[in-house]
């Protein structure tokens, strides 16, 4: 690894967020591809900002200021990845389910994801079965449900019910999450995952379309 995306995989890991956007631009400055730095510089140190929340070294605070620095340098890289073709590994619409306005750990799961190398498409909160429905494309691989209230937990099943009447289950993989979930509520409603937290809701998802 050269010392630029030494320099980047460190912001990003450390959560040097002010640093994110000068060193991307160093690292384009120096020649490398954007894929490179998006794989070697950003894609990387995201999946050990993963390992160590999992093994409890690092917390929430410091996997979303890793995440926020990610993203500052991933808004320099996008009209690069842009013009060189290089292609998320999928595409994921994430959204909290109607009624519910909580958005903290969708925004984080939508930080997390793109960290993982798929285009999120975020939907926002109180967000109706239509809506999901009609932000499914062709090129739509995950649907992210979150809810933070026990009392909004049956719109997850009313949105997977529509889409599944829509003729469009079969199409997409389905994943909820959110404080009163579980993995047993997943099951009953019919989903095909259900994660913890951020970082399991992006491993998931990684797994659900093969590149995990």
């Amino acid at each position: 690894m050269t010392i630029e995306l030494e320099n980047l995989y460190k912001c990003v890991l450390e959560g040097e967020l002010g640093e994110a956007k000068e060193k991307v631009k160093v690292a384009i400055d120096a020649g490398l591809s954007p894929s490179q730095i998006l794989n070697e510089g950003l894609i990387a140190p995201m999946g050990e900002v993963g390992r160590l929340f999992e093994e409890g070294e690092y917390f929430v605070p410091e996997m979303l200021v890793s995440a926020k620095t990610m993203q500052s340098a991933l808004d320099v890289m996008k009209p690069l990845l842009v013009e060189s073709g290089v292609e998320a590994i999928g595409k994921v619409v994430l959204g909290t389910v109607k009624s519910d306005l909580h958005d903290i750990g969708k925004n984080l799961v939508g930080m997390m994801m793109e960290g993982a190398g798929f285009e999120v498409i975020d939907l926002g909160i109180d967000v109706s079965p239509n809506k999901f429905i009609k932000a499914i494309t062709d090129d739509t691989d995950i649907i992210g449900l979150s809810t933070l209230l026990t009392t909004t937990m049956p719109s997850m099943d009313l949105t997977i019910k529509a889409i599944t009447e829509a003729g469009l289950r079969e199409k997409v993989k389905i994943i909820i999450g959110g404080a009163p979930v579980t993995a047993a509520y997943a099951e009953q409603i019919g989903a095909d995952g259900f994660a913890e937290d951020a970082n399991q809701a992006a491993s998931l998802a990684k797994t659900l379309i093969g590149a995990q």
